[in-house]
């Protein structure tokens, strides 16, 4: 497995964790060690996703850099935002979904690298945008004030719930059948089902980071040296731990065999691993740490095993999981159906037309140099 963490500093660093025998009386052991460092992008980077083949980076320069994991090299960069990207998810290994400043969602073929739809998503920035589950949608945040369903199966804006202030993170659970919105320091819970708060978490400082450990266990961390777990039905802390000397940017969870693994990056410049407990009030172990010197934004985990080289989003004749319904408003806020998006082609995402979507051409002649590197030139030693 491989660390990677984006920094102020613009360069990506990346660690491969080797995993040791346990011996009698002693934990097995983990150990990163340095791998390679990369300064690919011309300003601080801000996002980071992976897959089974690739990473991709955001950065504030506009710019998606992909790494090919498996050869060790710079695959190539993708030029069609035009303003900071502000997050990047993989959906299996034919699928990213990258959001922008620019108010953009865009929906990019992994395997050619082509992008298949771009929706202009948001009056403001896209601050925001997770997947659900199934592939069949995905909620999306920006500085409009807006949560936005999207459904991935045509293409097309789903439902548009006003919220009253600008949200910068949503996540689904594992299941599908929730979805969290944060907000400053707190954390709404809503049921896909009715689509309404079920409850609020209020964290201490602005919250930068959430990962679902479980359906109903989240982790959050913020502007603060702390992490905290909280169940999502009952809305108690379970347990409170110091991950870092300085706030917490980011935070990964995975699992191995024998291991749930949450993964922690500070402005410390640290990156450590921590292994869960069974029990989730009880604290993690610290299974092992390295300082980059360096002050880090974003962090991902690049697992180097096989996975379903089919999982993709879903072809247009596949339905959609329940969307959230308008059973309950909340005082203030209100929830509008969308039957078609003005500013998207009517197509579904999944590429069937063959043809990328208009204005995928780089913006400027920089951008288009870029672009148009040969890939032997690209094709750098990480």
């Amino acid at each position: 497995m491989e660390l990677v963490a984006g920094s102020y500093e613009q360069v990506l660093f990346g660690f491969t964790v080797r995993r040791g025998p346990a011996r009698s009386g002693h934990q097995e052991t983990w150990t990163p060690v340095a791998d390679f460092t990369h300064h690919g992008h011309t300003a601080s980077l801000s996002a980071v996703a992976a897959n089974s083949r690739y990473v991709v980076t955001g950065s504030k320069d506009e710019t998606i850099h992909i790494y090919d994991m498996k050869r060790k090299v710079e695959h190539g960069a993708l030029v069609h935002h035009s303003g900071t990207v502000t997050c990047l998810k993989f959906y299996g290994s034919r699928h990213l979904i990258s959001g922008a400043e620019d108010g953009l969602i865009c929906v990019w073929d992994a395997k050619k690298w082509e992008c298949l739809k771009s929706i202009k998503a948001h009056r403001g920035h896209v601050t925001f945008l997770s997947i659900h589950p199934s592939g069949k949608l995905a909620l999306s945040v920006g500085t409009d004030k807006t949560l936005r369903t999207w459904n991935l199966v045509e293409g097309r804006s789903a439902f548009i719930k006003n919220i009253k202030q600008n949200a910068h993170i949503v996540e689904w659970s594992p299941s599908g059948e929730k979805y969290i919105v944060v907000v400053q320091n707190k954390v709404d819970v809503y049921h896909l089902d009715t689509a309404s708060v079920s409850g609020t978490i209020t964290n201490a400082k602005r919250i930068s980071s959430v990962k679902f450990l479980s359906d109903s266990v989240l982790a959050v961390a913020g502007d603060e040296e702390v992490v905290r777990f909280f169940d999502c039905d009952s809305l108690v802390c379970l347990c409170e731990f110091r991950a870092h000397e300085n706030r917490v940017k980011d935070m990964v969870s995975f699992e191995v065999p024998d291991h749930h693994v949450l993964v922690t990056a500070s402005n410390d410049g640290f990156i450590k691993m921590w292994t869960l407990r069974q029990d989730k009030k009880d604290p993690p172990f610290l299974l092992c740490e390295v300082n980059t010197g360096a002050r880090l934004t974003c962090l991902g985990v690049w697992l180097d095993r096989a996975t379903n080289e089919k999982a993709s989003l879903p072809p247009a004749s596949e339905p959609c999981p329940e969307q959230p319904k308008t059973v309950k408003k909340e005082s203030g806020d209100t929830i509008q159906e969308e039957t078609s998006e003005p500013n998207s082609e009517k197509s579904d995402v999944t590429g069937d037309s063959k043809q990328p979507s208009k204005g995928n051409g780089p913006a400027t002649a920089k951008k288009r140099k870029m672009a148009n590197v040969s890939e032997k030139k690209r094709k750098k030693k990480m």
